[in-house]
């Protein structure tokens, strides 16, 4: 499709279009397309006097603000590829992404420790280059790796193209049917797909105003909905639980909130609490990191409750993403009403896995995208979410391997072996918890592993639930048969977290 656009032809019309209008707004200052375009290209002059050339993979290190957005579009029309890394990420994490991907500039704030092998610079320092002209690419060039951990525990590196995010961009003000009166206020972090697709590129490309925000807090919430103007939330299930579960208040109408956009689809009766409390519509959506091209519930339909919608299609291109749901053994389609595993086609699907050749492949089956996740459709096309193929935890919108909790656990001396799974959690999504043996004559309570894990792991990747077992359940291979480890509470079990507040 010839009509796809890169990144740099879809930043200069954004910025052609509504050059001096607020663009994004955020802690540390404001800025315009015209400004945030400039900037930008200044990057591409500081990244290429570093050496950098077209190809090249940088990592950028830094938290929701400009600085990330104006690093992340510099590396892109320098024609290199961005690898965002949480800064809540440990040492070792980041040394695994320089090693894993060969990158040789890590863009980082003052103090970040980084390995030896790069040199960091910072935003500041980009800024005082002169401005360059963008590398020509195509849509199909790589734009960006997102990190995604893997069923063995060796992180993933999904390749984002140009395409993906100029399609997603034009698709996600289309799908909520955005425009230039609308403020998107987002707090997910910028070094996901999300953020970056739709309230980054989504809010440049329509006339949208936007707010970022560092992190969500449910405390101060509704009063910067209310400052800000804000129409629309894109959002992630758990945040709006966390909402629900405090106290009402009269400011929680005091907004001029349209849409909440968020995932996963609560059953009918949470949904409509939801709405009639906060007086917004709640709009569901799917998608993943390996195609945001996925399903959206329409909203100018009735609402399916609990579905996560149809296949999302574009504003200029058309139909362009179709779905199967099939028997994930054989690729054939069930029937209706059955689950299966639900497969995408699209062009903004990724071209595969950064250096796993074998997993690209495996993921990707004659033109369709394996999703991994199940699921079930209903006679008006309407999808419903039906669990998981995958063991990969779904946490705080974030995804994570089993295998990076365990491995942390084993490592502790007094423990013999662990198994880590996901459990339901009452802020959506899933909780870690793991089963931790211990090692004969050794001695080890549930606070020393929780600080044990504290020390070497995220926030999201720390168990939420600990229980000790003293044999495991296994398979005929003596492996750990997790199927058989109990998912609900258990009176063995500790809470190794408060309950959630900001």
């Amino acid at each position: 499709m010839n009509d796809i656009l890169t990144f740099s032809e879809f930043l200069a019309q954004g910025a052609a279009r509504w050059p001096d209008e607020p663009w994004c707004r955020t802690p540390d200052g404001e800025t315009t397309r015209a400004e945030m375009h400039a900037d930008a290209l200044r990057c591409v002059g500081g990244l290429q006097a570093l050496g950098v050339s077209p190809g090249d993979h940088v990592v950028i290190v830094l938290p929701n603000g400009l600085d990330f957005i104006r690093a992340w579009l510099g590396v892109v029309l320098a024609g290199a590829v961005s690898v965002a890394v949480n800064p809540k990420a440990a040492q070792s994490e980041l040394a695994a992404v320089v090693e894993e991907t060969g990158a040789r500039i890590v863009i980082a704030p003052v103090g970040t420790p980084v390995p030896s092998t790069v040199s960091r610079v910072e935003v500041a320092g980009l800024l005082r280059s002169l401005p360059a002209e963008p590398v020509p690419r195509t849509p199909d060039d790589p734009a960006s790796y997102i990190q995604s951990s893997g069923s063995t525990g060796r992180p993933k590196f999904i390749i984002e193209t140009h395409g993906m995010y100029t399609m997603a961009a034009e698709g996600y003000p289309y799908w909520l049917g955005l425009t230039a009166d609308d403020v998107l206020l987002t707090t997910l972090p910028l070094s996901h797909l999300n953020a970056q697709a739709y309230s980054t590129l989504g809010s440049w490309g329509c006339g949208v105003r936007l707010v970022l925000l560092p992190h969500f807090s449910a405390s101060t919430f509704w009063e910067t909905v209310r400052d800000t103007g804000a129409t629309v939330f894109n959002a992630i299930g758990a945040m709006v639980e966390i909402l629900m579960a405090r106290d009402p208040s009269p400011i929680e109408r005091e907004h001029k909130l349209r849409y909440c956009y968020s995932a996963p689809a609560p059953h009918r009766e949470r949904h409509e609490e939801i709405e009639k409390r906060f007086g917004f519509r709640l709009v569901i959506g799917y998608a993943l990191s390996e195609s945001p091209y996925g399903l959206i519930s329409p909203v100018d339909e009735p609402i399916a409750y609990g579905s996560m919608g149809r296949p999302r299609q574009h504003p200029r291109l058309g139909r362009i993403n179709s779905s199967r749901v099939v028997d994930p053994a054989t690729g054939d389609d069930v029937a209706t009403g059955e689950v299966g595993e639900l497969w995408l086609r699209n062009p903004a699907t990724t071209p595969g896995y950064f250096g796993m050749p074998e997993e690209s492949a495996a993921v990707l089956r004659d033109g369709w995208l394996r999703t991994g996740d199940l699921a079930r459709l209903d006679e008006a096309g309407n999808h419903y979410f039906a669990g998981r193929v995958k063991e990969l935890i779904r946490r705080r919108g974030e995804n994570l391997s089993p295998a990076d909790v365990e491995v942390v656990l084993d490592a502790h001396p007094a423990v013999s072996s662990s198994a880590v799974i996901g459990v339901p959690s009452p802020l959506t999504e899933e909780d870690v918890k793991a089963f931790v043996m211990v090692r004969p004559g050794e001695q080890v309570g549930a606070q020393e592993l929780r600080s044990w894990c504290a020390e070497r792991l995220p926030p999201y990747k720390r168990p939420r639930y600990l229980e000790f077992v003293e044999s495991w359940p296994l398979t005929e291979t003596q492996k750990i048969s997790k199927k058989q480890l109990p998912t609900e509470r258990t009176a063995a079990e500790s809470d190794l977290e408060e309950p959630a507040r900001t």
